[in-house]
């Protein structure tokens, strides 16, 4: 499949810009201070959702000041398009996790179908706990099930389709500087 660049930088010339480089710097601080306190002495076993996850983690890991074993996970829906299909596992987790709390590290709560199954597949493995933070909680009705919730949220958004800071645009833009919304959609 080939690329339209001149379409993707489109995009982003277009694109409305819904939280600065600086708001998010800051929602990941605020998100870091809440893990810090909430999970220091659990010991948990973090895994970083790829790709999207990929930038939020960096930026939150170094901010959390206690012990914890990192690995990651790839599970997606997306396959570089803008609607997401069925769960397709790229890469389940290697570290055991068994009696452990785990730490989730995504970039999005949109509908959460994803999220979800990630949930459910470490419960299921024998996690003793699972929290969940992401960087950007969706604001809609369209959960898939109204009692999922993200335990650490940085930021809240419209419900248009965003990218930036790991979010991406038909696989592009996921190093964009803040958090921004695609016109039109």
């Amino acid at each position: 499949m080939s690329i339209d660049l001149a379409h993707i930088r489109q995009v982003m010339a277009e694109a409305d810009c819904l939280h600065t480089e600086a708001e998010v710097e800051a929602a990941i601080e605020a998100v870091a201070g809440k893990i810090n306190a909430d999970l220091a002495e659990r010991n948990p076993v973090v895994f970083c959702v790829m790709n999207g996850g990929l930038i939020f983690s960096g930026k939150l890991l170094t901010r959390l000041s206690f012990p914890l074993e990192l690995s990651y996970l790839h599970a997606t829906r997306y396959r570089n398009e803008t609607s997401g299909g069925d769960l397709f596992w790229k890469a389940k987790p290697e570290i055991s996790f068994i009696d452990r709390d785990v730490l989730i590290i995504d970039d999005i709560l949109d509908e959460g179908h994803t999220l979800g199954a990630i949930i459910d597949f470490c419960r299921h493995a024998g996690a003793a706990a699972v929290h969940t933070a992401v960087l950007v909680d969706k604001d809609h009705q369209r959960k898939a099930r109204p009692d999922l919730k993200a335990d650490y949220v940085g930021l809240n958004c419209s419900d248009r389709y965003v990218f930036g800071y790991g979010m991406d645009y038909k696989g592009y833009w996921r190093n964009a500087p803040g958090i921004y919304a695609v016109k039109g959609l």
